[in-house]
């Protein structure tokens, strides 16, 4: 029998579910604010997680075509990754940038997708502030998952406007942040090797994004 997983376990899991999170229902929502746009979307993908539980137990593809979709449509995938390179893509072209990108999102999917199903969906989400990051580069939405019996688990967004949309380009889980985790991931392998092969090297799982570091 499968032991339910620990909500500390890790930032993995939590990061794919707050990158999800935040899907634009945002048809008639372009004015909405990020923090609105974090609480009812938010509450929106943990109901829908738990209602499709059973189908996604049985269709695997099903549940990486959700996430995807999601993922797509919320997290910045390409100003997140450069943000990741660091360094390293300094005068990188758009083209290796979005390689890296998709390559990373897709090692964490293949990684930590499936875990979701034993998460817990049973929480609450409370939003606590909206501050605007420094030199004009966005916002942070600071949040909280609440939990029965647990302490409350700090989930933080920064998000920036990108096509008019609001969109997240880094979280922050328990202080912990999906750049900075990935960056120092990967810095050893980006100093040896071109974003390309790096990338390439995540796409055929030959290295995996692994957020458990």
């Amino acid at each position: 029998m499968k032991t339910p997983m620990t909500i500390r376990k890790p930032f993995a899991i939590l990061l794919l579910l707050a990158a999800a999170l935040l899907l634009p229902a945002f048809a008639g929502a372009q004015e909405a604010t990020p923090s609105k746009l974090v609480l009812e979307n938010s509450e929106r993908i943990l109901s829908t997680l738990e209602a499709r539980r059973d189908e996604f137990r049985k269709d695997r593809s099903a549940l990486e075509s959700f996430i995807a979709s999601e993922f797509d449509a919320t997290f910045d995938r390409d100003y997140a990754a450069r943000q990741v390179l660091g360094r390293h893509g300094r005068g990188a072209s758009a083209a290796d940038v979005k390689l890296f990108a998709d390559a990373l999102a897709d090692s964490l999917m293949r990684r930590y997708g499936s875990s979701l199903l034993d998460f817990n969906t049973q929480l609450k989400v409370r939003i606590k502030s909206e501050t605007a990051l420094p030199r004009g580069l966005g916002v942070k939405v600071s949040s909280e998952l609440l939990r029965r019996g647990g302490e409350p688990i700090p989930v933080d967004y920064l998000m920036r406007k990108s096509g008019g949309t609001w969109k997240v380009f880094d979280v922050m889980v328990e202080g912990v942040s999906f750049v900075q985790t990935f960056r120092r991931q990967f810095d050893n392998e980006l100093t040896h090797k071109s974003i390309r092969q790096v990338a390439q090297e995540l796409a055929s799982g030959k290295v995996s994004a692994d957020a458990g570091r």
